[in-house]
């Protein structure tokens, strides 16, 4: 394990891939270009995040990255069949609830991220507390619930027959959230683990 390689990785992953989506939203059309930039991106970040974790936990939680990698795939499998058999329906009010309580969190992610330059640390956030796991159910939960969004974007756009880049688009912001439900499943996993 090569901790400085490993940051590498992961900085390299974050900053290119977010650049990459903040070029994308201002222009879908380019998407059939730069979604696959992005996932080459993202697995670089995920990697990174991944082998971290991996080193972290070894001791305490050996296959905690399986675990987490079967749970993202069960997840969004399950999430699609109650999307496309209409238990749950992608209706305004959903959308949302899902898009404010999103917004939300990424503020919140934001001051705490603010917060660590200064050494000032929320603790749930990062420990394996009741409240920290609840937290981090709620926001797993969050994530799941955004794949709904998606599928319903992508449905909608073929079914409106919009233009071929679009196809790009609709699985990049699919990318967008499996991943970011990767992360959040592999943190539950890590507090759980602390708990031992």
């Amino acid at each position: 394990f090569q901790g400085k390689d490993i940051t590498t990785w992961i900085w390299v992953g974050a900053i290119g891939g977010l650049g990459v989506a903040i070029a994308m939203a201002f222009k879908p059309m380019w998407a059939n270009f730069l979604a696959p930039v992005y996932a080459l991106l993202e697995g670089a970040f995920v990697g990174g995040i991944s082998a971290f974790y991996s080193y972290a936990t070894a001791k305490v939680a050996p296959g905690l990255i399986l675990q987490a990698v079967g749970l993202t795939f069960g997840v969004v499998i399950a999430m699609y069949f109650l999307y496309r058999f209409k238990i749950i329906k992608a209706t305004e009010k959903f959308k949302s609830i899902v898009i404010t309580a999103t917004v939300g969190v990424a503020i919140f992610y934001l001051i705490a991220m603010g917060l660590r330059f200064f050494q000032i640390d929320i603790p749930f956030l990062h420990e394996g507390s009741t409240l920290g796991i609840l937290f981090s159910l709620v926001i797993v939960g969050l994530a799941a619930m955004n794949l709904i969004l998606d599928f319903d974007m992508i449905e909608k756009g073929a079914a409106a027959g919009a233009p071929k880049y679009m196809e790009w688009y609709g699985a990049f912001g699919l990318l967008v959230t499996i991943v970011w439900l990767y992360i959040e499943i592999l943190r539950l996993l890590s507090k759980l683990s602390s708990r031992n």
